[in-house]
C-alpha cells in the first residue's frame, strides 16, 4: 500500500465521500488546493449523487487521470483515442478485482438512485460499507498507473527529501 492510499482511506474515516476522499490526497500533486479537489469531487459521492451509478472512487481516479494526463486539442483523435484507451484500462484494472465499476453493483443494492441523504458516519456504517477497499484500490491504480512516469522528481515530492 502507498502513501497515497492510506491518505485516502483516513480522507475517508473523516466524512469525506469516496470521490473527495481520493481526490484529496492527491489534490498537490493534481495542482489543485485542497478545497478545490473537494468541491470538484463533491458530486460524485455515492456513485454520482447518491444515483448509485460509476463509484465516486473511480470517477476520481478518471478525473485525475484528465488532470494528470488529459487532452486538450478537441481535434485531435489519436490523442482523444490514447486518452479513452487510458481510461479504459484504469476501469479494467478495477474491475479484475471488483468484477464492476457501478456503486450499486460494489454495494449490493437494488437499482435505482437512493435518498440523497447520507447515511451517518457511526462505527456501524464503516464495518458494514466495504467503500475504504474500493478507495484503497484506485488510490493504488492512480500511483502505479498514473504516477509511475513522473521518475525522481515524484520521489522527492512525496517523500519530502531534496537529498
Amino acid at each position: 500500500m502507498g502513501i497515497y492510499s492510506e491518505k485516502s482511506v483516513a480522507n475517508f474515516k473523516k466524512g469525506y465521500n469516496c470521490a473527495q476522499a481520493v481526490l484529496l490526497s492527491f489534490a498537490t500533486i493534481a495542482g489543485l488546493k485542497d478545497e478545490e479537489a473537494l468541491r470538484l469531487a463533491s458530486s460524485f459521492g455515492g456513485g454520482m449523487g447518491r444515483l448509485r451509478e460509476v463509484c465516486g472512487a473511480v470517477s476520481a481516479m478518471f478525473m485525475l487521470a484528465g488532470i494528470l494526463r488529459g487532452y486538450t486539442e478537441p481535434a485531435n483523435d489519436e490523442i482523444k483515442a490514447k486518452h479513452y484507451a487510458l481510461i479504459q484500462d484504469l476501469a479494467l484494472k478495477f474491475k479484475s478485482k471488483y468484477n464492476t465499476i457501478i456503486c450499486r453493483e460494489l454495494l449490493g443494492l437494488d437499482v435505482g438512485p437512493d435518498s440523497p441523504v447520507p447515511s451517518k458516519r457511526t462505527f456501524e456504517y464503516y464495518a458494514e460499507r466495504p467503500c475504504e477497499n474500493f478507495i484503497r484500490t484506485a488510490a493504488e491504480i492512480v500511483e502505479s498507473e498514473l504516477l509511475k512516469e513522473r521518475g525522481k522528481d515524484f520521489e522527492i515530492e512525496i517523500n519530502g527529501n531534496k537529498d
